[in-house]
């Protein structure tokens, strides 16, 4: 575990070492005060990806087919399970992944030539099963919205997780393949307290706006959901009842949760967080994992991975689904109408 001074808006100040590289260039920092260094700017590359629907077969994860437009995320957020992923381009889960984007230009185009092949069969895609597709990158690249037009175009269902108010940005195509009923959006919130949204998720909207977000979906007659993702054991969990309640008075009708997942290198990455951030709560925290993750920091296993197992973790789920009773969330299941597919005719324009 390290202990370095954090970088304001970013989720760590480390760049451990690939786990699959065995050379690393390490920069040292000691003779340059802290006001002097410079802070990181956000880097972004080229993906040459040459298809962009993901097929998924893990037995926990309730979607078959998935769409990122970037690798990385600029939201920065410590716990992000996706932060692995950058160390198969040979780069580090930690800095590198809020500050490297990788920017899928041609997933628009990828995606109509994907739809239009008879080996398609319709089914609903979500936009975001890695990274966040509403980050900040999608203001200057507006790949999100170019995939949506052609979803739309073809009326494939899709479903979008984010925890960035941009999404409202693209009420008027949303508002639209919602009319077919195509399409479920959920926003992501981990905690209603503003400091530690910041110290956790430093360029994602706050608690505040995504709240807001809902109720505008929800108000263009969006089915509107949310995440509450990742609770954190020791730290968020207190938030969930609150987190819902409030979802749900602006407008959410589903809910689902995550327990924290720390992968590979975000375990140490998140140690380190805790201890700059809450040395007073770091112990419990951990201790508290632990104890949802069979004494390891990190369960991989499928069933498992995405709620714990043991005594806490049914406790979380009980009131998790307690709450949802009382505030009528779940109550009806989405449909996604996969029936009205279609293929257009020629070479039609992204709108």
């Amino acid at each position: 575990m390290s202990l370095t001074l954090p970088i304001h808006g970013r989720g760590t100040s480390d760049n451990p070492a690939n786990r699959f590289e065995r050379l690393r260039i390490e920069e040292n920092w000691d003779d340059v005060p802290p006001g002097d260094r410079p802070a990181p700017r956000t880097e972004f590359f080229r993906d040459v990806t040459r298809s962009i629907i993901a097929r998924n077969d893990s037995p926990d994860i309730p979607f078959d087919f998935s769409l990122n437009p970037y690798r990385g995320c600029e939201h920065g957020c410590i716990y992000c399970f996706a932060r692995p992923g950058h160390e198969y381009l040979s780069l580090s889960a930690g800095l590198d992944f809020e500050t490297k984007i990788f920017v899928k230009h041609d997933a628009p185009r990828l995606l109509r030539q994907e739809l239009m092949r008879d080996s398609w069969k319709p089914a609903a895609i979500t936009i975001s099963g890695v990274t966040d597709c509403y980050q900040p990158a999608e203001r200057l690249f507006r790949l999100t919205r170019q995939c949506l037009q052609v979803l739309l175009e073809f009326r494939n269902p899709t479903t979008i997780i984010t925890k960035s108010a941009l999404v409202t940005r693209d009420i008027d195509i949303l508002s639209e393949l919602a009319r077919f009923g195509l399409v479920e959006v959920y926003i992501s919130i981990t905690t209603l307290d503003d400091r530690l949204s910041a110290l956790l998720e430093p360029r994602a909207a706050a608690p505040r706006r995504r709240l807001e977000t809902i109720s505008k979906l929800s108000a263009a007659g969006i089915g509107v959901g949310v995440m509450v993702a990742p609770i954190i054991p020791g730290l968020t969990d207190h938030d969930t009842a609150s987190i819902l309640k409030a979802s749900a008075d602006a407008g959410a009708k589903r809910a689902g949760y995550v327990i924290l997942r720390l992968p590979y290198g975000v375990k140490d990455l998140f140690e380190s967080w805790l201890h700059t951030h809450f040395p007073d709560r770091a112990a419990k925290v951990l201790n508290r994992v632990l104890d949802i993750r069979g004494g390891k920091l990190n369960d991989s296993n499928f069933g498992s991975r995405m709620r714990g197992s043991g005594p806490f973790a049914d406790h979380i789920k009980a009131m998790f689904e307690l709450s949802c009773r009382n505030l009528s969330l779940n109550k009806a299941k989405y449909h996604s109408e996969a029936s009205l597919f279609r293929r257009p005719g020629g070479q039609l324009s992204l709108f």
